[in-house]
C-alpha cells in the first residue's frame, strides 16, 4: 500500500522584512548624528529590543550596532572628502562620542585614520 505523506509547511522567520528594513535604516541615516539605542530602534517598527536585534542580525548579517557603526563611518567618509571640517567636529556631526572613538572605528573599518582620508 503506497503511503502519501504531505510535506508540512514550516513558517521560519528569515529576518525584518524588507519595509521593517527600510524603516529601521532610513530612521538610522535621519538620526545618525544622535546617540541612538536599541529600544529606539525597536520602536521604530514597534517590537521588542531583543527581537529586533536578532531579526536585524539575521537580515544584514551584522547587528544594529555594527550598521550604525559602519554607518557613521561612512559618512564620516564623505564629510572627510566634501568639507573642511575639523575631525573633531566631523565626529560630533556623525554621532561619535570623540574624536578618538572616530579615529578607533574608523581606522577598524577602512584601515585607515581619518587624517589619511582627508
Amino acid at each position: 500500500m503506497l503511503t502519501i505523506t504531505t510535506p508540512t509547511l514550516e513558517f521560519k522567520n528569515k529576518g525584518l522584512t524588507h519595509t521593517q528594513l527600510q524603516q529601521a535604516t532610513d530612521y538610522i541615516h535621519t538620526h545618525i548624528d544622535r546617540d541612538l539605542s536599541l529600544i529606539e530602534l525597536a520602536s521604530v517598527i514597534n517590537i521588542s529590543p531583543t527581537y529586533f536585534a536578532s531579526l536585524f542580525k539575521q537580515t544584514t548579517g551584522i547587528s544594529p550596532h555594527q550598521y550604525v557603526i559602519q554607518q557613521r563611518v561612512e559618512r564620516a567618509k564623505s564629510m572627510l572628502s566634501k568639507t573642511d571640517l575639523t575631525i573633531a567636529d566631523i565626529a560630533f556631526q556623525t554621532g561619535f562620542s570623540s574624536q578618538s572613538h572616530l579615529n578607533q572605528q574608523f581606522k577598524r573599518i577602512t584601515g585607515m585614520t581619518p587624517k589619511q582620508v582627508r
